[in-house]
């Protein structure tokens, strides 16, 4: 069954609106508006979208979460990808929170090539609707792509601005790398990397057989 988008970018927003990073891009339709609201679910349209086709994109049953992953991509598909994404974000954001946009984006890209390798799983947006957080869902949703990085032996980080989803980051192996205040936003964030992880190797005798 094709996903509801709307339904899972609601989800997204309603779990991200009071992020600094999502506040600061749709300022300028006037926070908390109908314009603001509809400003990020064509944002977080957009980036499933682009997920599905150039990532990975993992949604619950329910439609009440998803992850949004970015995958390592040649310098002509990055050029391609950011022309474009530019050109939705300036028919979405308008001009001020495409300014917004790169220039919060462009600071972190520095920071982030400090201490993450070029090639690396990125995970974009991560969001579960309020009433679904709390049940494991979070977790549901990252650990197949995780296991996926493990198994193709490549790094994955993050950019967070929630000091409460640190914890829970770290206890599926990611660590805090790096921490540091966007200039634009006025808030700090933590900047987080995943190792793979070595696969388990199996025992000799399946436990659940029998003699």
């Amino acid at each position: 069954m094709p996903t509801d988008r709307r339904r899972v970018a609601t989800a997204l927003y309603r779990s991200l609106v009071d992020d600094p990073f999502y506040v600061t891009i749709a300022a300028g339709h006037g926070r908390g508006t109908p314009a603001f609201e509809a400003a990020l679910l064509r944002y977080f349209e957009y980036s499933m979208d682009d997920a599905e086709v150039r990532g990975k994109l993992v949604v619950d049953e329910a439609e009440l979460g998803a992850a949004v992953w970015r995958l390592p991509r040649d310098r002509a598909v990055r050029q391609l990808v950011t022309t474009e994404k530019e050109r939705f974000l300036a028919r979405a954001l308008g001009e001020p929170g495409l300014l917004a946009y790169r220039e919060i984006t462009e600071f972190m890209s520095q920071q982030s090539r400090q201490v993450v390798p070029s090639r690396v799983w990125y995970l974009s947006i991560l969001g579960i609707s309020p009433e679904a957080q709390g049940q494991g869902l979070g977790r549901q949703l990252l650990e197949p792509t995780l296991a996926e990085a493990d198994a193709g032996g490549m790094s994955c980080y993050l950019e967070t601005f929630s000091t409460r989803n640190v914890g829970f980051y770290e206890r599926l192996g990611f660590e805090q790398t790096a921490s540091h205040v966007e200039p634009t936003t006025g808030a700090r964030y933590s900047i987080m990397r995943r190792r793979p992880r070595p696969a388990v190797a199996s025992s000799a005798r399946d436990p659940a057989s029998t003699a």
